[in-house]
């Protein structure tokens, strides 16, 4: 007991010993780490001189003051349109990203900090800079080394095909971007490349792989064999999902007319039972016919219907199964609410003396 006590009591005269000059020094730093202007360093010592003055921020742990500091370099360079992500600052401070989340909100809300959204052009390229891939070295051959303009040029036209087939909406951006970056690494030198995987690719850029980066992969496959079908000289080819990406170029290219018109088939809105009533299931049935052999010719060996999916978010497409509940038995069937409660049933939820006095007095007055 005296043990934990002595613990707790050096924690604290830690923590207090963690003064400004410190968390100043710690700001400083982490500027010169990330190559800051000048302004950038002054805005966010003033901001953390403020977080470290607010009661909220007094009494927090160690750990949460390093963070404190890393959180005030963040919302500087968001505000200053500088592209950096969170997990940037996670991986210098070596602080968890969910504790680091959380203080960051709170700074937001107790300072009154208006920090703009980062744009997804910046965060890709903010993110492959961070990539190995682009200078050939001893771990990566001159056949897998590319080009860093032209990585970053296609990745970003993948992301953009990605947001407007709504895959960004709603997803952390991370694993599309990290899902777009290995198509495009792949569609510009396809000769060598389609052969490597998803989790060599990460691992020869030398960034992580997050776990729904490979579901991000499968959506943006299926949505560039979709548009692929739209094409004659590739509807042909028979592609699936290792070889469409030798031709991401020739999509990318034709994406806005190739996105309508493999899209447009799912616009249609079902008819109303007015117009069924009104004599329309001729029209109807013509409609399925011509519906069904345009599927038959442009979809090749796929299933009728999967070309007339609508243009959807896929939580909508894709929506979570829900949870049954257990079917009641006969008895709780019969339970209505309307029963009368007996006075041996009152008893058992009395808990207190001054409970059964009241209940005493109440009976006396009746």
């Amino acid at each position: 007991m005296l043990r934990s006590v002595l613990k707790k009591v050096f924690v604290q005269i830690v923590e207090a010993s963690w003064c400004f000059p410190t968390g100043i020094k710690r700001v400083q730093d982490l500027c010169k780490v990330l190559h800051l202007p000048a302004v950038f360093e002054d805005t966010a010592l003033s901001y953390f001189q403020r977080a470290i003055e607010h009661p909220s921020f007094h009494l927090v742990s160690l750990e949460k003051k390093e963070i404190l500091v890393g959180c005030c370099v963040f919302v500087t360079c968001r505000q200053h349109n500088w592209p950096l992500t969170m997990g940037t600052i996670c991986s210098l401070l070596y602080a968890d990203k969910e504790l680091f989340a959380s203080v960051y909100l709170s700074v937001l809300k107790e300072l009154e900090l208006d920090v703009p959204a980062l744009s997804l052009t910046d965060l890709v390229k903010t993110h492959l800079n961070s990539f190995k891939l682009f200078q050939s070295s001893a771990s990566i051959p001159a056949k897998l080394a590319e080009d860093k303009e032209k990585m970053v040029a296609r990745t970003i036209q993948i992301v953009e095909l990605a947001s407007e087939t709504w895959l960004v909406t709603g997803r952390h951006p991370i694993p599309i971007i990290t899902a777009a970056a290995y198509l495009a690494w792949q569609s510009l030198q396809p000769v060598g490349r389609l052969t490597c995987t998803f989790p060599r690719f990460c691992k020869l850029a030398g960034t992580d792989l997050p776990p729904p980066a490979h579901l991000r992969l499968k959506e943006l496959n299926e949505v560039l064999l979709r548009m692929a079908s739209q094409l004659a000289w590739l509807r042909v080819l028979n592609l699936d999902k290792k070889t469409v990406a030798k031709h991401i170029g020739d999509l990318l290219q034709h994406r806005h007319l190739l996105l309508k018109s493999s899209f447009s088939s799912g616009d249609m809105e079902d008819p109303s039972p007015t117009a069924v009533d009104n004599g329309s299931e001729r029209s109807l049935q013509v409609a399925g016919c011509s519906a069904q052999a345009e599927g038959c010719h442009a979809g090749g060996k796929q299933k009728h219907g999967r070309g007339q999916r609508p243009l959807l978010p896929p939580c909508l497409i894709n929506p979570r199964k829900r949870l049954r509940t257990a079917a009641l038995s006969p008895s709780e069937q019969a339970i209505t609410g309307d029963e009368a409660i007996s006075d041996s049933e009152i008893e058992q939820y009395l808990r207190s003396q001054e409970e059964v006095q009241k209940l005493s007095r109440a009976q006396a007055w009746h």
